[in-house]
């Protein structure tokens, strides 16, 4: 079934099909060869609107290559001594993803969002001793740090 009798219910009528039912011709040659030059030139005209795109692009991508010892970004941000991880400290998982983990809740806050109010946790997290704090929501600590949450909860 045609997409159009799908949504609608019903056969597309088109223009071309508005007359009488019985043996009929779409158009004149003259007409098929003027839509066929029409969507010709559409196409040459996508294709190189299309190749100044990539050759913009091309231009402007470079091959990134590290050696042994050189200092990478794991994300982009500014950087400085404080946010550098050293090598030997960052931990890989079966998968070779680096999981960062909380290490500790600083501060909690009661915070008002779209009539409702929030309570949220500032937490610091492993490698980033004194500059990494983030602000986690409360349901988030229950689902991915219900231990680390706990012991916030209780004073220990």
């Amino acid at each position: 079934m045609p997409p159009y009798e799908m949504l609608y219910g019903r056969k597309c009528r088109t223009p071309i099909c508005w007359g009488e039912v019985g043996q009929r011709e779409l158009g004149g040659t003259d007409v098929v060869l003027e839509t066929t030059q029409k969507i010709d030139e559409i196409r040459e005209r996508l294709k190189a609107a299309q190749d100044r795109q990539k050759l913009y692009a091309d231009v402007r991508r470079r091959p990134i290559e590290f050696m042994v010892g050189d200092r990478v970004m794991l994300n982009k941000c500014l950087v400085d001594d404080a946010t550098c991880v050293p090598l030997n400290e960052i931990e890989l998982d079966k998968k070779l993803t680096y999981v960062e983990e909380p290490v500790a809740i600083v501060e909690e806050e009661l915070r008002r969002i779209n009539n409702k109010t929030v309570r949220t946790f500032k937490v610091q997290w492993k490698h980033h001793k004194n500059s990494k704090y983030t602000w986690e929501t409360e349901h988030d600590m229950l689902v991915y740090y219900p231990s680390l949450h706990m012991a916030w909860i209780t004073g220990t």
